[in-house]
């Protein structure tokens, strides 16, 4: 086996960013949390092993040996748990996928991205900031306040409303689709088929 071959075959460690308790399950700030969920069902897995600061799941999808996890150190300090697993299961951080909600980003529209800086996301901070690297494909979900709050912490961690939840069970299928083609096809092709523009004014109503 060559070293293009025993890279192809590495875990992927996807990590979905939330916070544990029942009080946020519904929570936007959760959605990274919801799709690791559907990610499981889908593989036949269960995310409920205790690893370090973590649950997590192992198993197989898309052809591909994963490693789901849902940090449970609240989502500002998602960092702790992300540097934990990378060591514990010799993952490599550029082959990480992290799922997030997004407030810069309209309800329905995801955008994967191969790197980048946190873009004023806790979670993603506390990540960059205990791993040492903005090298990992992220896959954002849009929750974006369709007026301007005071308060964009209340808003991501209050229960999400009827049309929201209806949104967000779209987003979740997609974003789990878009997991499925970047272990299969690679980030640049998932990029291209789920990446969207902003939809037109009026087009989502919450």
């Amino acid at each position: 086996m060559d070293v293009r071959e025993r890279v192809a075959k590495r875990m992927r460690l996807i990590v979905g960013l939330g916070n544990p308790g029942p009080e946020y399950a519904w929570t936007p700030h959760n959605l990274g949390f919801l799709v690791v969920d559907r990610l499981a069902e889908l593989g036949g897995m269960r995310v409920e092993r205790p690893e370090g600061k973590a649950c997590i799941g192992r198993g197989h999808l898309a052809g591909q040996e994963v490693l789901l996890a849902k940090p449970q150190t609240y989502v500002n300090l998602s960092g702790l748990a992300v540097r934990e697993l990378l060591s514990r299961f010799e993952c490599d951080p550029a082959e990480m996928i992290v799922i997030y909600d997004e407030v810069a980003l309209p309800w329905g529209m995801i955008r994967i991205r191969e790197r980048g800086s946190a873009g004023g996301h806790n979670g993603l901070k506390s990540l960059i900031g205990a791993i040492g690297t903005d090298q990992f494909t992220r896959v954002r979900l849009g929750v974006q306040p369709e007026h301007p709050v005071g308060d964009l912490a209340a808003y991501v961690l209050r229960p999400m409303r009827k049309a929201e939840l209806e949104i967000a069970a779209e987003m979740i299928e997609q974003a789990a689709g878009a997991v499925a083609v970047i272990l299969t096809e690679g980030v640049t092709r998932a990029m291209n088929r789920f990446n969207r523009r902003v939809p037109p004014p009026g087009e989502i109503s919450i």
